[in-house]
């Protein structure tokens, strides 16, 4: 759901307007794969990460409560993934209206008529396809760049594609002020403003694909750039009762694909922003059948 819909114009204006303007620190220490922030408990937490990270206790406080809980919920279950959210500064990424709100539940707004999905369901689809150092992970939907700076804890290969050009604009400078103020990590992420339905073909296989929108169907185009063996979660259903499904695929030696599916969920109905599509320069409709 970090994802689409439309509303331009000034709607668009007043959304990138509305980022986070205040000043922050850059940050202390250069970025350690091998290094980990102590998980035991919320105080032990905070001083690590604002002596090493230089973010403020107040988000990483709500940050470390939001950790818990969703460890408990089944949300995050390895340690890489732990490490990976708690690494994140999902307050980067929110619009300054909804900062007191970063790490609630909820979907929160980022202007063009979509959201940033809840940590909750970042965190699950992000451990469902478990990314490994080195692998190419793909996203369909850059949106807010949560979902990215998620992965690019994970894997030093991380690509985004965007429908909505000033959201892919204003993304890729939030990545970019990120990087210059000490978030090396985020340098992993490459980026472009196109359809996602299509992939990245010159930079696939992937070894993993998370979307980020709903659609009937999945696309075959992504399924042909994932990998043999590669994971995708994807949410598939009708408009605004999709369920999220892994999808694992699999080709024999005699080239027969097949492809796996369960749902992340348990069937439950996760509603997510449709898969749109261009038609020329234009976003017009979805991609359903």
């Amino acid at each position: 759901m970090d994802r689409r819909s439309l509303l331009a114009g000034a709607a668009a204006f007043a959304a990138t307007a509305s980022l986070p303007s205040f000043a922050r620190a850059d940050v202390p220490k250069p970025y350690d794969w091998n290094a980990t922030p102590p998980i035991g408990d919320e105080k032990s937490f905070v001083q690590w990460m604002v002596a090493n990270r230089g973010e403020d206790p107040k988000y990483l406080a709500e940050r470390f409560q939001r950790f818990q809980t969703m460890v408990a919920n089944r949300d995050l279950w390895e340690a890489r993934n732990k490490r990976a959210f708690l690494m994140t500064p999902r307050e980067e990424f929110v619009l300054a209206a909804n900062l007191a709100r970063a790490y609630e539940h909820a979907f929160l707004d980022i202007g063009w008529g979509v959201t940033i999905s809840g940590p909750f369901l970042v965190g699950r689809m992000t451990s469902t396809i478990d990314p490994k150092m080195g692998e190419k992970v793909l996203e369909i939907g850059t949106g807010s760049g949560y979902q990215s700076a998620y992965l690019a804890n994970l894997t030093d290969k991380v690509f985004s594609i965007e429908i909505i050009k000033p959201l892919a604009e204003r993304t890729r400078s939030i990545y970019d002020k990120l990087i210059a103020r000490g978030y090396s990590e985020f340098a992993a992420i490459k980026s472009k403003n196109a359809d996602g339905y299509y992939g990245w073909e010159e930079e696939g296989p992937f070894d993993k694909i998370v979307v980020t929108c709903g659609i009937d169907h999945i696309p075959p185009p992504l399924l042909q750039q994932l990998k043999p063996g590669g994971i995708m979660v994807i949410p598939v259903g009708p408009p605004g009762a999709q369920r999220v499904l892994k999808v694992t695929k699999e080709v024999a030696a005699d080239g027969t694909v097949t492809v796996q599916r369960s749902d992340i969920y348990n069937g439950k109905i996760v509603p997510f922003v449709p898969f749109t599509k261009l038609e020329g320069e234009a976003i017009q409709g979805t991609h359903n059948k």
